[in-house]
């Protein structure tokens, strides 16, 4: 089971402390609705000789062999869940994890690599995932478990492509202000195992693919480069990104020949729907911010606050983003719509973050540094941007909070948010004021969480004065 641990300086001693806690809660609940572990449960079940994933059967007495692949931040629990199901069934396999994101598992091999940039344990367990897919038959069955932050977890470049080539690419993407669907476009295009190559690795043996999904809307081909699922995207369309981002002279000179060759037809494209190799591929989404969204919506509900489900799909910058979240928090607090308070209003998605400067923070951080800024002197809320991973960015925070006093509170500290904004440089505004989120890995992953929590003021007290119950009267005594 998912748990969040919270650091205490987020609460001890700060203004609207308990708008924070209530915060916290709220956070909390929405992870443990995405538990890894918990959602394969719910989906993979064992009757005897009969296995059942989803809507399909599979009878375990005509399978030879089991094999349990994959890569992403929550595939450990994932696979801890099918090994309590499977036990000795399970032949053997390989999954690719971000460091520290592990759990203890006892026949399928794990490896720990790097995340968000790729490195070379994880090139090495995506070349070894590549051999045991290549090793199945067509009486096994292949369980692919994908989760976010497979795509970095899982490299595999193409022939003339190195590593440094794939970390330098995925850099300039993560720094060009691309979405993510647009950044798996084009590193699927440059790999052996993204884009439906792991199936046509392991064609002709059953493949199911669980899924717990970090991408808005569930698009099935972009999470983790869709290592399993038929490809939409062309090398024309990875060129198109590049192009829209100024990138197409900035990456590598191996990269940028790789995908022209391929967009003429000479390098090889990505197996697409109706490709037969996908004829005996099942695949499953397990969990996704939806979930998280409505079980966040659920624990405000159960605090006293009116839940008001903004979005599961919010994109866009995250400075802009935090704005469109605050303006509907000014609603509840100025006129009462679209309810009056208390209210939390909730969205769930993934923004993106331009880089202007060389600071040091995530979209999660930037998000609550530009709702800081939204909602300067304005009390009774609190606003706090969470990564459900438990890491934002290129940091060991998962996001921020901010309320009515954060600016107030940082000049105090002599910290400039406006410089904070302009340079990219959250993280050391908030740690410096400690209203960085700090919960360690998750071992999840479902995008990010924005909650906005509206309070009611305390009611004022009153002044009365010897004449405050003086009425005037008609002759019949009755008050106008």
């Amino acid at each position: 089971m998912v748990s969040l641990t919270f650091n205490r300086e987020l609460f001890e001693n700060k203004p609207e402390a308990a708008l924070r806690r209530d915060a916290a809660h709220v956070l909390a609940a929405a992870v443990a609705a995405v538990d890894p572990h918990a959602a394969v449960r719910r989906v993979v079940r064992r009757r005897g000789a009969a296995l059942q994933i989803g809507e399909q059967e599979y009878r375990l007495n005509r399978l030879r062999r089991i094999f349990v692949i994959g890569g992403g931040k929550a595939d450990a629990p994932m696979a801890a869940a099918l090994e309590e199901i499977l036990e000795d069934r399970i032949s053997g396999g390989l999954l690719s994890v971000k460091y520290g994101y592990t759990v203890p598992l006892r026949r399928v091999p794990l490896v720990e690599a790097g995340h968000p940039l790729p490195d070379q344990a994880g090139q090495r367990a995506a070349e070894r995932m590549l051999e045991v897919a290549g090793e199945a038959e067509r009486d096994d069955l292949v369980i692919c478990l994908i989760s976010g932050g497979g795509s970095a977890l899982l490299p595999a470049p193409v022939e003339g492509l190195t590593l440094e080539d794939k970390v330098q690419l995925t850099d300039l993407l993560l720094r060009s202000g691309a979405t993510i669907r647009e950044i798996n476009t084009v590193r699927k295009h440059l790999s052996r195992i993204k884009g439906g190559h792991l199936a046509r690795a392991a064609w002709p043996a059953q493949v199911a693919v669980l899924i717990l999904s970090d991408v808005i809307g569930n698009p099935l081909d972009a999470i983790a480069s869709g290592p399993a699922v038929p490809d939409p995207t062309t090398f024309d369309d990875a060129l198109a990104i590049l192009e829209r981002y100024g990138l197409e002279q900035r990456i590598p000179a191996a990269a940028r020949d790789y995908l022209h060759r391929g967009a003429a037809g000479t390098a090889p494209e990505t197996p697409k729907p109706g490709d037969p190799v996908f004829d005996r591929v099942q695949t499953v989404v397990i969990g996704s911010n939806e979930h998280a969204v409505r079980a966040a919506a659920g624990a405000a509900r159960g605090r006293g606050y009116r839940p008001l489900l903004l979005t599961p799909f919010l994109e866009g910058e995250a400075r802009e983003a935090a704005r469109v979240l605050v303006s509907v928090a000014r609603g509840v607090q100025e006129a009462a719509m679209p309810a009056p308070a208390p209210a939390c209003v909730v969205a769930g998605g993934e923004t993106t973050v331009t880089m202007r400067g060389q600071g040091k923070g995530g979209r999660c951080q930037e998000f609550a540094l530009s709702a800081a800024i939204a909602i300067h002197r304005r009390p009774h809320t609190v606003v706090a941007a969470f990564g459900t991973d438990g890491t934002d960015g290129p940091t060991d925070a998962a996001g921020a909070v901010a309320d009515g006093t954060t600016l107030e509170r940082a000049a105090a500290a002599g910290l400039n948010p406006s410089r904070a904004m302009e340079t990219n440089d959250a993280y050391p505004f908030f740690s410096a004021l400690g209203d960085l989120i700090v919960t360690g890995p998750t071992n999840t992953n479902v995008n990010d969480l924005y909650i906005a929590l509206v309070g009611t003021p305390p009611p004022a007290k009153r002044a009365v004065s010897r004449h405050s119950t003086y009425r005037k009267r008609t002759p019949r005594g009755k008050a106008f």
